[in-house]
């Protein structure tokens, strides 16, 4: 008897948003198990269900208790299991619903954004061999506390990843409201093209640099446990993207595309003493809250007086918790403050195939210059280059860049060259 082969399709919130389209997904996952696949689906909460638990949460208290944030987050994937469970039964095959407890999702206890640390899938197994389509809740798992958890935002794609690492799937399929990863964010850019092709090295620097279609952390197991990655659109049927290991890539392309991020906040330090440690109880603090950091840059302090500084970036939705947690290390630094700024963003281009190419950072601050966009921060790794600007002029440092570099479509990407431009 030939074993059949394995698929596991994630479904995202708007994608299960409301009847018709769980029924919609009910049918695409009937489909794959109708074509001899054994099918796990990971689901989402529907629609706006997350953001509206976490409004009834802070209508009841002003800082919610983590452990039970997680009991209340953890209810909207629940629901979205049940339902599309029913409807599949109702196309006439058996399917089964469960918790991330359930399907052996084992994680820290770090609650509100934990991390897995096992997949125990034997019951998820055992329900496949029984011919059963099996439904996990994504975004959630059971801590080596047996506390309920959730792995924070976008955390089902994690879900999704983990599963099929943990059953060997032959691939992981993301099913969302885009046909897949585009060369920039086509709300803001209409002649972005569809990318049928990304590195997974490409994927990585896309999703921490504001790209919204695979989570940070999705990508990052993936890449680790070698699990294939196809973004699909659930509302038609198209080719989608293909995220693939480097070795199966035999061009890299100079630049991939332009990403950005609105979700930013910047903090400084000011007056940090100039001894051995003080950055390190800076950044202990803030790893202690769960807090990642972004770009950071410290300066020497000068002979004049001038007072030592770090900056760093984080996501807005941290930018409390920074605060709180830097609350009692600026207290041990004599005169030192603590400055935020939410309004700023930041714009990235990203491409495999810059380490080969002299140039491309010029390019990036000449086109910004001639926008009058004044860059505050600078990153950069071997394949990305991040701005930090005013998140105002966000929008803009994204059209000027995805054309200065011909990444639209119908454009004709240079090898050999910067967009044309002398390198």
């Amino acid at each position: 008897m030939i074993s059949q082969p394995t698929i596991v399709m994630k479904f995202g919130g708007t994608s299960v948003a409301d009847a018709e389209r769980i029924k919609r997904a009910a049918r695409r996952i009937v489909s794959q198990r109708e074509a001899g696949k054994r099918v796990v689906a990971v689901l989402s909460a529907r629609g706006h269900t997350t953001d509206e638990l976490i409004r009834s949460a802070e209508e009841v208290s002003p800082n919610p208790d983590p452990r039970e944030m997680d009991m209340l987050l953890s209810t909207g994937e629940r629901i979205s299991c049940a339902l599309c469970a029913m409807a599949i039964n109702d196309l006439g095959h058996r399917a089964i619903s469960l918790t991330g407890s359930q399907a052996g999702i084992v994680t820290d206890t770090s609650h509100t954004k934990a991390r897995i640390l096992d997949v125990r899938a034997e019951r998820i197994v055992q329900a496949l061999d029984e011919d059963m389509i099996v439904l996990v809740a994504g975004f959630q798992g059971v801590s080596t506390s047996r506390d309920v958890t959730t792995l924070g935002r976008g955390g089902s794609d994690t879900t999704a990843v983990a599963v099929a690492a943990a059953l060997g799937a032959e691939v992981c399929e993301i099913y969302t409201d885009v046909s897949g990863v585009f060369s920039a964010d086509p709300r803001l850019v209409p002649n972005a093209r569809k990318l049928p092709l990304v590195s997974f090295e490409e994927m990585l620097e896309m999703a921490a640099s504001g790209a919204k279609v695979l989570q940070l952390r999705s990508v990052e197991y993936a890449r680790t446990h070698g699990v294939r990655i196809h973004c699909r659109s659930s509302f038609e049927d198209g080719p989608g993207t293909v995220v693939i290991g480097e070795e199966e890539t035999m061009e890299h392309p100079l630049i991939t595309a332009v990403t950005h991020s609105t979700e930013e906040a910047r903090i400084t330090v000011v007056g940090v003493p100039d001894r051995p440690g003080a950055a390190a109880e800076i950044f202990e603090a803030l790893a202690g809250a769960n807090v990642n950091v972004d770009t950071i840059v410290q300066n020497e302090p000068r002979t004049d007086g001038f007072d030592a500084e770090v900056s760093f970036t984080c996501a807005s939705e941290d930018l409390r918790s920074a605060e709180g947690a830097l609350a009692g290390v600026i207290q041990s630094f004599p005169g030192a403050r603590l400055e935020t700024d939410p309004e700023v963003g930041k714009v990235s281009i990203i491409g495999a195939g810059m380490r080969s190419h002299p140039g491309v950072a010029a390019k990036v601050f000449r086109v910004l210059a001639d926008e009058e966009i004044n860059i505050e921060l600078i990153n950069t790794s071997p394949i990305k280059i991040t701005c930090l600007i005013r998140s105002g002029s966000v929008a803009s440092a994204v059209r000027a860049l995805h054309g200065a570099f011909g990444l639209g479509e119908g454009d004709i990407q240079a090898e050999d060259g910067l967009g044309g431009q002398p390198r």
